[in-house]
């Protein structure tokens, strides 16, 4: 995964305001953003995904423009094909596992049918192990099988990225070690390139293939990280 990163954005809620203004360029399968809360991680992730619009700048994943406000491009998240994995998981409360999982593939905003045929849903539903609780609602399963549901949900349409946002900041810390376990595993199998955002170093020693830190909206250069990849020319 090559991804090009140059956006800047005012953010106001009342008197506050906060600038993002991240500009790098990283490759490889595991890119790590670690900071703060507060930091503009999500910020980044969601420009990324197309779910936030720069005020200036663009986006280029695997040499493909993404968002160039120059140009005047802005793919729609749809057309982007990156699965974006919500830090609250964002499940759907009325639909099924099956039918969340199944909502990955829809087209448009109709929700699947209870009994929904689909060889890649099943496929991912033995994957995460989830096929005892498949006509369970979310708030019937457990942290793990809600983390997995909704990972099922991102990768079922084959996505060329995956983008996870703080993934086991909701979970105790006996849950968040078994699930960083199944995820690295998963990660290494599938070879889905990922970003991943977080405050936590134990998320930064299992996936730091490259760690980018970020502060205040910017990213900066972390000391004592030898295998890093980032050219940084950031200035407020």
């Amino acid at each position: 995964m090559q991804l090009d990163i140059d956006i800047r954005k005012t953010l106001r809620s009342g008197q506050r305001v906060f600038q993002l203004n991240a500009r790098f360029s990283a490759e490889g399968q595991r890119v790590v953003v670690v900071g703060p809360s507060g930091a503009g991680k999500s910020q980044l992730l969601k420009a990324i995904a197309g779910l936030m619009r720069p005020d200036s700048g663009h986006v280029r994943l695997d040499g493909q423009t993404l968002l160039d406000t120059q140009q005047g491009v802005n793919l729609p998240p749809q057309a982007r094909n990156v699965a974006y994995l919500f830090q609250d998981y964002a499940l759907f409360p009325h639909l099924s596992v099956r039918q969340n999982i199944a909502f990955g593939l829809a087209r448009g905003w109709f929700n699947p049918r209870h009994h929904h045929a689909s060889e890649a849903v099943d496929y991912w539903m033995d994957a995460f192990h989830l096929g005892e609780v498949a006509h369970q609602a979310p708030h019937e399963l457990s942290g793990g099988q809600r983390q997995r549901t909704a990972l099922a949900r991102a990768l079922v349409a084959q996505p060329r990225a995956l983008l996870l946002d703080e993934p086991f900041a909701a979970l105790d810390p006996g849950l968040r070690v078994e699930l960083r376990a199944e995820l690295d595993a998963l990660q290494r199998r599938l070879q889905v390139p990922m970003v991943l955002i977080t405050h936590d170093p134990q998320d930064v020693a299992v996936f730091g293939e490259q760690v980018l830190q970020m502060h205040a909206g910017s990213i900066e250069s972390p000391e004592g990280t030898p295998d890093f990849y980032i050219r940084d020319e950031i200035s407020f």
